[in-house]
């Protein structure tokens, strides 16, 4: 039995630290002259989402593959547009389009958070959306996942206290999506989510979905077949009810809707390294580390902010 107090918060961390650059000035800068925008807003974060929603744990999830080659060979389109236009001359990985300007923050952002005791989670060839679903679906405690990404919405399970506090429309006006709150929203249960991304497509991601099929439809098919499988079980019976037109749709799809899932659908067996998320006292040490960082990037007010939003948690 786990304390009443005792709740994992997972971060989208990429998502968050992106969000931050965007709507923290870039004329926030170190003393060295670098921007730092990102830094000082994603610690903002972290001290109100801290406040706000207590957690016992929490862990920075890393995307240490942002578009893993096994989903780009199922979908080649899979986050095509994100890729940036110079790419290695070994015929590395793809880079992903990142601003000049937050590129440098970002080895800072893990250096500020491993000094502030939170892990940073990522697994080879995955992305931190794998790391999440992994850590979710196996938590011993409740868990919040912090993301402005709707395909985490396959996690949210009232039955293991699993929520998502979505991002998407500010910091201002966050999100609490439970299974109640995503059917009212989408018109879907939470396992119900990644087929109906997959049939909706998304944009953001590379993702074309069936032509014809907006989330309306995604939605009223999902409640007629209950899954993607019976979707296209339907289809291919011209004694189903499906419409006709419908039905081409669908089979005119069979082929992405053959892979979609594989891509949608997070990971939820990854073997992770051993970490600890507890929120707990600091050290001289990490005192120290916090300090110099502090001093070296300009953090002053932000890092404090987030001590201290953590610090009441460690009482």
């Amino acid at each position: 039995m786990t304390d009443q107090r005792e709740r994992r918060m997972l971060l989208d961390t990429a998502g968050l630290y992106f969000r931050a650059f965007h709507g923290v000035p870039d004329t926030v800068r170190a003393p060295n002259g670098m921007p730092v925008n990102a830094v000082r807003g994603l610690l903002d974060m972290l001290a109100r989402l801290a406040s706000e929603f207590q957690p016992s744990e929490i862990v920075a999830c890393w995307d240490d593959d942002w578009r893993p080659q096994w989903r780009v060979d199922l979908i080649p389109t899979y986050k095509t547009h994100r890729v940036a236009e110079a790419q290695p001359a070994d015929g590395g990985p793809p880079i992903e389009e990142v601003p000049a300007l937050l590129t440098p923050q970002v080895a800072v952002i893990r250096d500020v958070l491993t000094a502030l005791g939170v892990p940073v989670l990522g697994s080879p060839n995955h992305e931190a959306d794998d790391v999440i679903g992994t850590l979710a679906s196996h938590s011993p405690m409740p868990v919040d996942v912090v993301t402005g990404d709707r395909d985490l919405f396959q996690l949210v399970d009232d039955a293991r206290d699993v929520r998502v506090i979505y991002t998407g429309r500010g910091m201002a006006r966050l999100e609490i999506l439970t299974n109640d709150a995503l059917e009212s929203k989408y018109g879907v249960a939470p396992v119900q989510y990644a087929d109906f991304a997959a049939l909706r497509g998304d944009a953001s991601d590379g993702l074309p979905g069936v032509p014809g099929v907006g989330e309306k439809t995604a939605a009223t098919l999902l409640s007629s077949y209950g899954s993607l499988d019976g979707i296209v079980r339907a289809a291919a019976d011209s004694g189903s009810g499906m419409t006709p037109p419908m039905r081409a749709r669908i089979l005119a799809a069979a082929d992405y809707l053959a892979v979609a899932p594989a891509v949608v659908e997070v990971v939820r067996d990854l073997e992770l390294t051993p970490f600890d998320a507890r929120i707990r006292v600091s050290n001289r040490e990490q005192e120290a580390e916090l300090d110099r960082l502090s001093a070296d990037w300009g953090l002053a007010a932000s890092m404090k902010r987030a001590q201290a939003a953590l610090a009441v948690l460690t009482g």
